[in-house]
């Protein structure tokens, strides 16, 4: 136990230290991380905040991906979630919702059901300049994409394919090869910004007992989470027992929203959460909870997290956030 905890706290060191080192100079992708004195950590997962495994770069061959992913009974079963390094759901028409499924440390053969983008996206993919794995979209959320500078791939693409095997529906049936995409870019890139303020369980501050979340995006969809053995199982999600995405950590982040200028095909209007400003947030590690004030400066711009003690970091590890409407959203525990 004493091992582990020194590792962890190197680790927050590292990732503290990277941080401080400003983008171009932490964007590197280097296998190790130098400090002033000469010391070397080893380099982490901009996603994750977790060391990059011997014999491995934090600087892909490819960018960060966001497969954008059905998130109703629909598609059951949600394929590749398992391998994803963070998730942020998010709030469409109807009261439903959908996944941004981020993909950098590792990229699934098969990843699906992928649905539409939304101008909500630009937000999320931003700080990472992310590319959007996608079906399409609608063509004021294009025009909005392409304004934002937020690269996508969809169905022109040969590794993103309806596949009619049965297990969904033609609408839901949209399935992308994220390995073969990612193989294809052939271009070595910069190591992306970390998504989060990344540290360590030491740093976390710990706070009342929460080991259920419910997390209200609308009147239709509340997410349940459960926390147990360090991680935290969606009890109503679509995900399939052995390729699950258990974060150890659950971020609410209240968010203003907005309507879009079109609706969906049945009519619907279309809201846009703004992932930039700052709101009211709950970290949710260890079984516990920490409220806090999360604050983005940009759509481009990476989200810090700070309490009345002062800024609060992240322990690294796979994270979920949730992007909760501060209109008809709303957020408890027990």
């Amino acid at each position: 136990m004493r091992r582990a905890r020194i590792l962890v706290s190197t680790l927050a060191a590292a990732s503290l230290l990277m941080a401080g080192c400003g983008k171009d100079e932490s964007s590197d992708g280097p296998s190790d991380q130098q400090t002033e004195d000469g010391s070397s950590f080893a380099a982490t997962w901009p996603l994750t905040g977790l060391p990059v495994e011997e014999g491995q770069d934090s600087a892909q061959t490819h960018p960060a991906y966001i497969a954008k992913i059905d998130n109703t009974p629909d598609s059951d079963p949600q394929i590749g979630l398992g391998k994803a390094d963070l998730i942020v759901e998010e709030l469409v028409e109807g009261g439903i919702t959908r996944l941004a499924a981020f993909f950098y440390s590792h990229t699934p053969a098969k990843v699906g059901p992928l649905r539409s983008m939304r101008l909500t996206d630009i937000g999320i993919a931003k700080p990472v300049d992310a590319q959007l794995v996608t079906s399409g979209a609608a063509p004021v959320t294009l025009a909005g994409l392409a304004k934002a500078g937020v690269k996508f791939i969809d169905m022109n693409n040969q590794y993103v394919v309806r596949e009619t095997d049965g297990s969904h529906d033609s609408l839901h049936s949209v399935m992308g090869d994220l390995d073969k995409i990612a193989k294809s870019a052939k271009a070595k890139l910069a190591r992306p910004a970390d998504y989060l303020p990344w540290g360590a369980d030491a740093d976390f501050p710990g706070g009342r007992p929460a080991t259920k979340v419910f997390a209200q995006l609308s009147g239709y969809r509340t997410s349940a989470w459960k926390y147990a053995d360090g991680h935290y199982t969606l009890t109503n999600g679509y995900m399939p027992k052995g390729d699950r995405f258990e974060p150890t950590t659950v971020i609410t982040c209240m968010v203003k929203t907005s309507i879009a200028s079109y609706k969906d095909p049945a009519g619907n209007p279309v809201p846009i959460s703004h992932f930039e400003g700052q709101g009211k947030a709950m970290v949710f590690h260890n079984g516990k909870v920490v409220r806090a004030t999360w604050k983005k400066d940009g759509v481009d711009k990476p989200v810090n997290f700070s309490t009345t003690a002062g800024a609060l970091t992240i322990p690294a590890g796979n994270v979920w956030i949730e992007l909760v409407p501060i209109d008809g959203g709303d957020v408890t525990f027990k």
